[in-house]
């Protein structure tokens, strides 16, 4: 599941998540609980994208690098390994010490003041780095798009930056993620296959 992007902007950033899932676990509320706001899955309970009121936001993405083989029963919903992911307070911490095993794989970013982080679990091993936090950036789930495809939907994104000729406000991006596109209306970014899979929320957090 899932498209985001990541833009820096004074003082902050623009963080826009698509989720692309099956309908059913769409939610149209949100919730507070133990600090955070989030949308609620409505199949495992989990989410897919929170915010601390301390301002630390994480989201997660579904496969790691590659279309893995889906292999369940799993120990627990990736989902609810994001929102475990805050009672740590501290990524590095989560990273060395939660325990993955039995986890389908994901990846998982976070992002707070100055700082922009990606990790992948790949189902054997951890992987963590730091990305420049005044740079822009552009995930899409590996397991719903092939290399090629992650390639041609980033560069969608990076050339409509460069066309750009104003200071971007969040109602650009939003007004990007409805409408991006690689001219097949299965992989645009707002996409849709025969309903089985398609985008059914758009989330942003403006920090």
């Amino acid at each position: 599941m899932c498209t985001v992007t990541y833009l820096p902007v004074e003082g902050g950033y623009i963080l826009t998540h698509n989720r692309d899932e099956a309908p059913k676990r769409s939610t149209q509320h949100l919730t507070r609980e133990n600090d955070l706001l989030f949308p609620r899955d409505a199949g495992a309970g989990g989410t897919w994208i929170a915010v601390h009121q301390h301002g630390t936001t994480a989201c997660v993405l579904n496969g790691a690098f590659l279309k893995h083989r889906h292999e369940p029963p799993y120990r627990r919903s990736r989902g609810l390994v994001l929102l475990d992911f805050f009672a740590f307070g501290d990524p590095d911490a989560f990273w060395k010490n939660y325990d993955l095993t039995d986890i389908e794989p994901f990846t998982l970013l976070f992002f707070a003041e100055g700082v922009v982080g990606e990790g992948r679990w790949d189902g054997v091993q951890k992987h963590l780095r730091y990305l420049e936090p005044d740079g822009s950036h552009f995930w899409c789930s590996a397991t719903l798009y092939p290399p090629d495809m992650q390639l041609q939907r980033e560069a969608v994104f990076r050339n409509w930056l460069k066309a750009q000729d104003s200071e971007l406000q969040p109602a650009d991006l939003l007004r990007l993620h409805r409408t991006g596109s690689v001219g097949d209306p299965q992989n645009d970014y707002v996409m849709n296959r025969e309903d089985r899979v398609r985008t059914v929320s758009i989330s942003q957090v403006v920090s």
